[in-house]
């Protein structure tokens, strides 16, 4: 078991031009801020990768809970990847929220001529704060164990999120086991959501539970730490690392912008994803 102590500073050094590892994200636009492409530009950047937003959403929310959101026409979404991918390098595929079965299929057509990318998928059903993120999560659900957990490399569910993914499970470790058995070669659930002294975020892979990680639960509500956590592991993926690694440091740095988070509307605090950026005073 890996305990947090003082996680180390999450920024990794700029590499050259050259090497900039790209990744293309495939989310939400929220307009706090908080959490989808913002929240994939500011990880993806402090791991020292570029991030390439393609919009799946446009949504109406505050940091209190999503009110409604609108699904990006999927011949667009289509149009904004296959455009970026005709031109840049991409190295790693993060995906949000997609909010609809036809979006799911839509990047499913898309990951599919690109076998050889890594994929981290953070399955988003729901708004942090309150709010479904999509007209029929049950069936956007299914979508994405068929679709899309197969082609997974990292899939980064919640807790909430895994059991609503593996109803049959009757423990957590029975609903890692059951994402794994999509095809989806390593699945980090993550703890936040439950009612434990210490968050635990559970990674599996190779048909079985491989470490718990564990760290100090701070005493806040945040809008975005999915996003951020999901993005990060993208973000070092995209720079070579292997998956444990990068599972490990996406974590510190999660919590680390999650310590440093404000509060800034009336509802849950924002990770501040760029505390490395400010002085240890600030």
């Amino acid at each position: 078991m890996i305990q947090s102590g003082q996680p180390r500073n999450g920024r990794r050094a700029m590499p050259q031009t050259a090497s900039l590892p790209v990744v293309m994200c495939f989310s939400g636009l929220d307009s706090t801020g908080g959490a989808g492409l913002q929240a994939d530009i500011e990880a993806i950047a402090s791991m020292g990768g570029h991030a390439v937003p393609v919009a799946t959403a446009l949504t109406v929310q505050d940091t209190r809970q999503v009110l409604d959101f609108s699904p990006v026409d999927t011949a667009l979404l289509i149009e904004q990847a296959r455009a970026v991918l005709e031109d840049m390098p991409v190295s790693v595929f993060k995906i949000g929220m997609t909010g609809q079965v036809a979006t799911v299929e839509a990047i499913h057509s898309i990951l599919a001529d690109y076998p050889d990318i890594p994929v981290v998928l953070d399955p988003v059903l729901a708004g942090g704060g309150g709010g479904a993120l999509s007209d029929d999560p049950d069936a956007l659900g299914a979508a994405l164990k068929e679709l899309l957990f197969p082609l997974a490399t990292v899939a980064t569910p919640n807790s909430e999120e895994a059991r609503r993914l593996a109803p049959e499970a009757d423990t957590l470790e029975a609903c890692g086991q059951e994402l794994l058995d999509t095809g989806c070669q390593f699945v980090l659930l993550t703890g936040t959501h439950e009612d434990s002294a210490h968050v635990e975020n559970r990674l599996f892979g190779n048909h079985r539970l491989l470490e718990t990680f564990t760290w100090e639960r701070l005493p806040d509500s945040y809008h975005g730490s999915g996003c951020t956590l999901a993005a990060a592991v993208a973000g070092l993926l995209g720079q070579g690392l292997e998956v444990f690694t990068a599972v490990h440091e996406a974590q510190e740095y999660t919590w680390e912008s999650l310590r440093h988070g404000y509060r800034l509307g009336m509802g849950q605090f924002l990770p501040n994803r760029l505390f490395w950026a400010r002085g240890e005073e600030e």
